[in-house]
Order: C-alpha cells, then sequence, then structure tokens
C-alpha cells in the first residue's frame, strides 16, 4: 500500500480495532504484571529489522502493535508499578488525549488552535489555583520535568544576565563570569541536564550537603550567598526528593534569597502536589515565595506522557528567551495567547486538553483525596516494613515515597548491598510489581512510589510479600 489515501476508508475498522484492544487492556490492567510479560524483551527486540520498500497496510501493522507490541510493552498504566514516581492516566484524560490525536492541532500559536490556546490558558490558571501558587505567576505547559526545569532556569539565567547588564537571550554569555547555582543534596538529574543544555554547566553547580542522605546545609547556603558580596545568584531547592521524597527547606532558602540577591527555583516534579492537602502542605510552605516552580503533570497529576508544568514569577523573562517569531507569526494579542513564545517548542501538541479535562472532571476534591489516598498507603507500607523482622525501613515516609531494604539478620552487613542489588534485578525481571534499585544515604534501597490513580491497598499489600519469596531464591554470599 504505497500511499496512505489508499488506505483512508479503513480508518473505521482501524479505530474500532485499537478501541476493542484498548478496552480489554483497560478492563484487565489491574491484575496483569506491572513489569509486562516475560517475554518483554524479546518482543520488543522483534520491530528491529529494514526499513520496508512497501508497506505491508494500516491493518498489518496496527495489529502487529496490538499483539506484539502490547508483549514487549510495560503495564505502567496499572496500579503495581512503582517505578520512577510514575502516574497512571486517569479516565477522563485518556479520553481527552485521543481527542488530542484526533484532531491534531498544534498548540503553538493562537491562530493554529483556539481550543488548545484558550484551554492552555485556564489549565494554567487552575493548576496554580490547585497548587496554591501567586495568581500573577506566568506558566506553560512542557513535555515534563527536564523541560520545565530546562524552561524556569531559562528565565533565571535571563534574570542573571540582566542583573549584569547583559541580554543573554540575545547575546549568550560570552565574556560573562560563570553563573553561581548553588543547591543541596537533593538536586535531581533532570536539573542537571537543564542547566547542561543552557550553557550553565552542571558541574559549576555548588552542592551543599549536610549529610549522607543529601539534606540540604542551610548555615553552608548562607555563606555561600554572603560571600557573593550582593552579586546575583541562583538557588535550587527541591520539593520531593526521589528516593525518600524529601524537602529542602523552601521557605528558609526563600528568606536567604531574598536578602542576598538570589533567584530561587524549585523542582517540584511530584513534591509540589503536597500543597494540594493540609496533611502535607506544610512540606512545601514557602514555594509561593520563590521566583519559579515546576512539576510534572504525569507523575501525580495522572495525565499521559508527556505533560509538565513550568511557572516563573516574571512571565516577561520567558519571552525574552522564548520568544522567538517569524514573518509568517501573527503579533500575539493581549486575550489571545500564543504559547510558543513562552516554551522551547514551537510545534507543540494540545496536551492542555488533558490537563483541563482530569482538572475539570475531578477537581480539587478529588485530587485531594487521591493524594491523600497514596500518603495513607505509603505510610501502611511504611508501617509493614517496620513491622517485619526482614526488612529494613531507611526514612520515615513523608509523602508517596518509601524508601527501604531487605536486612535479614542472616546477612552480613557487608553483603547487603550485594544482595539488595540481586533482588531489585530480580523484580524487575519478575515483574508482578515493578521498582529498581536507588542509593540513599549510601545504602542501596528501594524506593516504591505511590502515584496511580488504580493502586489500592491490595497493590501495596503484595509488595513485601513479592520481594521476600524472590528473596530468600537469592543464594547467600560465602
Amino acid at each position: 500500500m504505497p500511499d496512505p489515501l489508499a488506505d483512508r476508508e479503513g480508518l473505521n475498522a482501524l479505530l474500532a480495532k485499537v478501541y476493542e484492544t484498548a478496552r480489554e487492556y483497560m478492563a484487565g490492567v489491574d491484575d496483569l504484571p506491572a513489569g509486562g510479560s516475560a517475554g518483554r524483551d524479546e518482543a520488543a527486540a522483534g520491530f528491529g529489522g529494514d526499513l520496508p520498500e512497501n508497506g505491508n497496510g494500516s491493518l498489518a501493522a496496527i495489529n502487529r502493535l496490538l499483539t506484539d507490541g502490547l508483549e514487549a510493552a510495560t503495564n505502567s498504566s496499572g496500579p503495581r508499578f512503582f517505578h520512577f514516581v510514575t502516574g497512571g492516566s486517569t479516565p477522563a484524560a485518556i479520553a481527552a488525549d485521543w481527542f488530542v490525536s484526533t484532531i491534531d492541532n498544534n498548540a503553538g500559536l493562537w491562530v493554529s488552535s483556539p481550543l488548545a490556546s484558550k484551554i492552555e490558558q485556564v489549565a494554567i490558571g487552575w493548576l496554580k489555583d490547585l497548587l496554591q501558587l501567586p495568581v500573577g505567576w506566568s506558566g506553560v505547559l512542557t513535555t515534563g520535568a527536564t523541560m520545565s526545569n530546562f524552561t524556569a532556569l531559562g528565565a533565571a539565567r535571563q534574570w542573571w544576565g540582566k542583573e549584569h547588564g547583559a541580554d543573554i537571550a540575545r547575546s549568550g554569555t560570552a565574556g560573562l563570569a560563570p553563573i553561581p547555582v548553588l543547591t543541596g543534596g537533593f538536586v535531581h538529574a533532570s536539573v542537571k541536564k537543564a542547566l547542561s543544555m543552557l550553557g550553565i554547566g552542571h558541574d559549576t553547580m555548588r552542592i551543599l550537603s549536610g549529610d549522607a542522605a543529601g539534606r540540604l546545609d542551610l548555615p553552608a547556603l548562607d555563606r555561600e550567598l554572603r560571600a557573593l558580596n550582593g552579586a546575583p545568584a541562583i538557588v535550587i531547592a527541591t520539593a520531593g526528593e526521589v528516593n525518600a521524597g524529601g524537602f529542602d527547606p523552601v521557605a528558609a532558602m526563600a528568606e536567604l534569597a531574598r536578602r542576598h540577591h538570589a533567584w530561587l527555583h524549585v523542582d517540584g516534579a511530584f513534591g509540589l502536589f503536597a500543597r494540594v492537602s493540609p496533611i502535607t502542605s506544610q512540606l512545601a510552605s514557602g514555594i509561593e515565595l520563590a521566583d519559579s516552580a515546576i512539576a510534572d503533570g504525569h507523575k501525580w497529576l495522572n495525565v499521559p506522557y508527556d505533560c509538565g508544568f513550568a511557572f516563573v514569577r516574571d512571565g516577561r523573562l520567558l519571552n525574552e528567551v522564548f520568544g522567538m517569531g517569524a514573518p509568517y507569526f501573527p503579533a500575539t494579542e493581549a486575550d489571545h495567547p500564543d504559547f510558543l513564545y513562552l516554551g522551547p517548542e514551537m510545534s507543540r501538541r494540545a496536551r492542555s486538553l488533558t490537563v483541563w479535562a482530569t482538572l475539570a472532571a475531578y477537581g480539587r476534591s478529588g485530587y485531594r483525596e487521591m493524594i491523600e489516598r497514596h500518603i495513607a498507603l505509603a505510610s501502611r507500607l511504611g508501617d509493614q516494613i517496620r513491622a517485619s523482622s526482614d526488612f529494613e525501613l531507611l526514612e520515615e515516609p513523608r509523602l508517596n515515597v518509601v524508601c527501604f531494604r531487605y536486612h535479614p539478620d542472616a546477612i552480613r552487613d557487608t553483603d547487603l548491598d550485594h544482595v539488595n542489588r540481586r533482588l531489585g534485578e530480580a523484580i524487575i525481571a519478575d515483574g508482578r510489581v515493578y521498582f529498581g534499585t536507588t542509593v540513599y544515604a549510601g545504602k542501596v534501597a528501594f524506593r516504591p512510589a505511590i502515584s496511580n490513580w488504580r493502586t489500592t491497598e491490595r497493590d501495596v499489600d503484595v509488595i513485601l510479600a513479592v520481594a521476600r519469596e524472590l528473596a530468600e531464591r537469592i543464594p547467600r554470599p560465602s
């Protein structure tokens, strides 16, 4: 079938096939192994080969995705996928995402999609309301935490340059001193990647850690800022550290930043959602005092990949960095926002529709209830670990991440890292529950994160049982 035009009559049959497969999959995903089938790697490898000269038609191609593709996929939309702080997609978000693909609008300019542009404007306002951020902040949707950090830190870099009398977006950093960037040990790899892309450099960042877990040394931050003698700097706080859900003291950092002429950026990929519930809002207090903050949508908002949000106190800086035009682009009107001037991408998926749909469907109270359920489930798992004789809780759960390791009395302390790495490999290979290893406070550990709207007590209650069963099969070091 050499030309898609000849295939248009088959579209209804294709969509019906995909719908039926999706319906059956969603009906059973709660009971599927989170890691997918045992043959997932082999099934994925089967998609190799050369580009065909002549295609075999849409029905054959889609059938292969719906069979071999499902065999190769993880079931990350299910309730027992605890890896990487991954949320699922709410029913409203899934349906909206299908609609997004159907209309295929470019959400960069109002003229290319008044619908997506207006809904992004509304969605940004709703997110600020949900997350208790200042009404006057500007915001833009991105592909995720990395590009959100890139966007917000791009504004910070522009601010820093202007404090030195330079327009970095126009002229670059040539002739300027290195940008001082100060943070704690909770800093995430996405921040480092953003600093690399921005030309600031991740190795120039000064990590001020007060202990093995990475907690910020606040007096050291004060000393470093004082040593700059009023010269501008960028301070980065983490709200929701990935290993144990820890929080930097954002309010105290904001006070230091204000006193010492620094920009405070908050990486709150999932921790920003602590502000939704009164149970945890104090963990994320002070974020409203920052100059920028970010979060992921495909984590605790439970919308499809990919989605993130960047919020900046002074939106003019975003326009200075990302406001590239072209002769065929229309001028922005006050009531018609053009979001390509506020973020990195010019061609933009209309992801605002999924954000709007899920917030419209479930509202503030629905998200509060889900987040509080996840917090209770993390606490429940923490209690089970504490009550066990063969697992060790490495940090009290503060949010939705539980950091622990296998630690039976029969294994020497010197062998624990090796055994836990082997156990992590076994858990990934087994796939019934899905989470990998990390290193926390110098110890190899696990950090399952509860973020999926489907997850209930029955899903959390199998974690230790599966881990214990697999651990007992691991040969003990001699």
